[in-house]
């Protein structure tokens, strides 16, 4: 079976939620965050500068995503599919 990947999508023109994020020991994810007012769901990941934000996540996913021993394959199997909004990260200064 050959992986498929996602089209790549545009960034938001809108202004992200405010949603502080933690850093996360993962390969692939780099940051989690979670409101419970509005159930969304932000992620960052290792590559890129993009920050993603998923709509109506209910609070027991988020939980179950930080606990997961691996948190790439559980984005993959449970998180990935969701409808998402794409935000470009401001630039760090090294």
């Amino acid at each position: 079976m050959r992986k498929t990947f996602p089209v790549a999508q545009p960034f938001s023109e809108s202004e992200p939620l405010a949603i502080n994020r933690q850093a996360v020991e993962s390969n692939q994810v780099a940051e989690i965050g979670y409101d419970p007012e509005t159930k969304t769901l932000a992620v960052t990941f290792t590559r890129g500068q993009a920050l993603y934000q998923y709509p109506d996540v209910e609070p027991e996913k988020h939980a179950e995503f930080m606990a997961a021993e691996s948190k790439g394959v559980f984005f993959g199997a449970h998180i990935k599919h969701l409808p998402f909004k794409k935000f470009k990260l401001p630039e760090v200064a090294a």
